[in-house]
Order: C-alpha cells, then structure tokens, then sequence
C-alpha cells in the first residue's frame, strides 16, 4: 500500500555538519563583531587605513551571513555599531567633559548611551538582513546603505562615520560621488567586501559583480561633470583667531578676540574676500553694530568683501507679548559695497544648539545648567547663496555638512562653497580631522571647490576633486591665502541628491525579500513533500 506524502511545516532542515563548525558561540561572536565596529574608525581621518573599513565590514558580513536567529543578528548588529561609534566618536567626551561641565563618569556615560542609540541602526539592520532577505551580498548592501540614510534625519540626525568617508582620496571614488554621493561610495565599498567573503564560500559570481561595479566606478571618474573657469578667481584670506573655547565667550575675553581679528586681517584688506570663521563675534550683531560697522567700511574702502560668523538676533520676528526672546540665528553674513547677505543655519547640533525634549534633563543634576541656554532656532531651506563679488557662494555652517543633501541643496546656483567651523570643541582628538574628511567629500559631491574657515583648524581651501590645496596648521593664530576658481555645471548628486543611490538599495532589499519568500517555499516543499513519508 503507497503512503501518502505527510506536510510537517515545523521540523526544520538538520544543519549540516561544516554549517555547525562554521558558526561561533555567541560570546565569541559578539565579541568579533565589538572589534570589528571598533577598529573601524581607524579607516578614516586622521589615520586614512582604508583597508580596515574592508576588513570591518568582512567580519560583520561573516558573522551575520551563517546566522539564522534574527535575535542574535540583532545583538551582533548592537556589538559592532556600539564599537563603532564608542570609538569613532569617543572625541565628544572632550567637549563634553571639558566645556559642557559634565563630570568625566557621567560624561562617560553619555558616550556609551550615545554609542547604544546610534547602535540600534546596525542592529536593526542587522536583524532585517536575517530575519526577512536572501543572506547575501546585494541584501546587505542595500540594508547598509538605509542604515546610512537614516541617520540622516532620524531625530535630526547624525550623519557621522560613514564608509564612503574611508575612500575620500581614492580614484575610483571620485568618480561615484559626483553620481550617487557618500552613499553610492559606500555601496561600492561594501559590495566588495561581502563579496570577497562569498569568495571564501566558493561564490564567485558577487566577486565578478563588484569588480564590474569598480570598472563603472574609475570609467566614470573620466567624466567632467564640471567646468573650471581658471579666469575667474576669488582671492581670499580666511583668518584663523585661535581663541580657546573656555575663554571665546567670556564677556571680558570679548574686546580681545575682536582685536586679534582685527589685527590678524589689517594686512589682508584689499584681497577679494576675508573670511573670518563661525561666531568669530562672540556677541549678538546689535551689541556689536560699532564694531562691525567699522569692520565693514574698512573693508569697502579697500574694495574686499568682508564675511564673518556672527549671532543674529532678528527682532522682526519678536513679539514681546508671545516670546521670552528674539529668533536667534547661527549666521554667516557676507558685507560688501553691493550690500549685505546671510544664511543662516539649517542643521543644528542637539545639546549644543538647541535641547531636544526640553525639560526631561531637569531630572539630572549635571545637565540642569543646560535648562537655562537658549536655544538657537534653524534657518529655512529655500535660502538663496550669498553673493560676494558679484558670485553666488553656497554656504554651511560647522556641523551642518555633515549632511549630503543640505549641502547639495545650497550648492545649486552657487559657484563657490564656503563653510566656516569653530572645531575647538574637541581639541587635539580625532573630530576635527573627521569633520575636514566630509568636506572633501561634500566638493566631490557638488564639484565645486569648498572654502573652510575656522578657529582653530582645521582651516583649509579644496578643490573641485576633494583634494586639499592648502591648509593652515591647527592651533596657530595665522592667515591663511589662496586663489580659488569659480565652477560651471552641476554634477548629478546636486541634480537628483540621494534619490537615485535609495531607489537602487530599495529595489535590491525587494529583489532579495521576493527571492528569499521564493526559496523558503521551495524547500519547505523539498524537505516535507516525498512519496515515503517524513524525511529522518
């Protein structure tokens, strides 16, 4: 008599022996993946080890490519993004322990809870790639790149430590950014990566797919998106004050850091343009109306234009009946015969700017003196460039770009980009570096070059390429010169932003998902479908 075929849908596959080698304890397991987060950083500025981001990515790939519990892909995901980021963004401790009067435990404490937060992102990553694509190299790009996205925007954002940063000086690159951004550079790099793992597995076809996707890269890096007009050039002087960040806003510190600017741009009046970095006024523009006036008319009558970082108060938009204060604005203001510009910042930085959750620090005792600042408010996102010479300059102020898409946005219609930063905040530590490496990639981006002025370094005029043309050395009270270019044409990131890079991981995570929904059907039909019964 024949049997009938007998559907047991929960007796799962036995995994094969060279399966079970393969995969670690746990405890080891999340301890790779910690080290791998952690060492990361070391791929990027001021160390520039471009290789370890590879490794990096290998090791989380490897761990999560033989993992079937999305339980444990989430806590491995947790492991590497909090090495990551406890590592790679270790240097806020100094501005916070040092100039946020924040215990050094308690200090420490905000860098760990900072490092689990911004961990979550890899492991949610992490637990999506097992629990619902096909585990393979296109599904964990696509997912890394999201991750990326998100942070972004997800509450406000914080853009940091992203792979693409690592292959800023790379030629191949350069030629991916100017298409698809830091987003499109990472999806290249971690391709790779995956795929050099699938390798080790006797999979060869994602090898060959990323080598085709480095081809495109360097091909595309033959392409002039844009156009340097070498006859027209600004020649700037960025002045670099060097005022330390626990004396820049003492009000009896204030008369002396207006004389070192003063005194520091008496010799440079007469060059097109001196720029002076963020908040190098540390007062309010009305206390400061004198000051700035004269400022002003000395530099018109040399025929310079004049741009500084200031506080604006704008007591247009102030209602005595309604508000404590006047809007306050993290400004840049441009002042020239044919008048005066400001942009004022659209990105501001949480805890620094503005308090996010106001009121629910009240319950520590350290963060209570937060309670008392203002909070500076965001400026729109329809600001026109500042005009200086006659030439549209798109600007960004400090932190702000951090973000691909804010940057790209201020770069339409603008010929030049100017971005001024008071990176004192973290003094001799890695973050300076970092900040100087984005901006780099921001010029490749937008082909456009990227004036960066600040107060303590790291001060510097960059190319259209992302290469440094020159630099000033931190920590000295110095002028920095240059003639910088003005550029024609708009590369395709300032064109379409990220869009294009996100369209792509999306219709790859679909791919996969389908694929995977497809597979399990299939061997579930395999393994519980026979005409003898119940495989043992």
């Amino acid at each position: 008599m024949t049997q009938k075929p007998i559907y047991h849908p929960k007796i799962p596959a036995r995994p094969s022996r060279q399966a079970k080698a393969l995969v670690l304890p746990m405890w080891l397991s999340f301890v790779a993946a910690l080290i791998a987060g952690g060492v990361f950083s070391l791929a990027l500025a001021p160390y520039y080890l471009w290789p370890v981001a590879i490794f990096s990515v290998m090791a989380l790939y490897a761990l999560l490519v033989r993992e079937t519990v999305p339980r444990r892909a989430f806590w491995l995901g947790l492991a590497y993004g909090f090495g990551a980021w406890a590592v790679g963004a270790s240097w806020l401790y100094h501005s916070i322990h040092e100039y946020g009067s924040i215990s050094p435990a308690l200090a420490v404490v905000m860098i760990v809870l900072m490092a689990l937060v911004m961990g979550l992102f890899h492991a949610l990553f992490a637990w999506v790639f097992v629990k619902f694509v096909g585990r393979q190299p296109l599904a964990f790009t696509s997912l890394w790149v999201a991750q990326e996205w998100l942070k972004t925007w997800v509450l406000s954002g914080f853009p940091w430590l992203f792979m693409g940063y690592a292959f800023t000086g790379q030629a191949w690159a350069s030629g991916v950014a100017p298409v698809l951004g830091v987003l499109g550079v990472g999806f290249v790099a971690v391709l790779f990566a995956a795929s050099v793992v699938e390798l080790f597995r006797q999979k060869l076809g994602f090898l060959l797919l990323s080598a085709l996707a480095l081809l495109a890269s360097f091909a595309l890096a033959q392409i002039d998106w844009v156009v340097v007009d070498k006859d027209d050039e600004l020649s700037v002087s960025l002045v670099q004050g060097n005022i330390p960040q626990d004396l820049k806003w003492l009000t009896e510190y204030r008369v002396q850091t207006l004389e070192i600017y003063e005194a520091l741009s008496r010799g440079e009046w007469g060059r097109d343009v001196v720029i002076w970095p963020e908040a190098a006024i540390p007062m309010f523009h009305d206390e400061a109306a004198p000051f700035i006036n004269g400022i002003a008319n000395t530099a018109m009558t040399q025929d310079s234009a004049w741009i500084t970082g200031l506080m604006y108060r704008d007591f247009e938009r102030y209602d005595e009946t309604k508000d404590l204060y006047p809007p306050i604005y993290n400004s840049v203001a441009a002042i020239e015969q044919n008048g005066t510009s400001l942009y004022k910042k659209q990105n501001l930085v949480p805890f620094g700017e503005y308090i996010p959750f106001e009121g629910v620090f009240n319950l520590l005792p350290d963060l209570a003196n937060m309670q008392g600042a203002m909070s500076i408010s965001a400026g729109d996102g329809t600001q026109p460039p500042l005009m200086v010479k006659g030439r549209n300059m798109g600007a960004a102020i400090c932190y702000e770009v951090a973000y691909p898409d804010t940057t790209r946005h201020n770069a339409k219609n603008a010929q030049v980009l100017l971005t001024i930063s008071n990176d004192a905040w973290f003094g001799t530590t890695a973050g300076p570096w970092q900040h100087l490496q984005m901006v780099q990639m921001r010029s490749l981006e937008t082909g456009r070059y990227f004036i960066r002025a600040t107060n303590t370094g790291i001060t510097a005029i960059i190319d259209h390429k992302g290469g440094i043309v020159s630099m000033a050395p931190q920590f000295e009270r110095t002028v920095l010169r240059g003639e910088v270019p003005m550029m024609t044409g708009v590369t395709p990131f300032v064109r379409f932003g990220s869009y294009p890079m996100l369209a792509l991981a999306l219709l790859l995570f679909v791919l996969s998902f389908v694929a995977k929904r497809q597979q399990n059907t299939s061997s579930r039909t395999q393994m519980h479908y026979t005409g003898k019964g119940v495989r043992d």
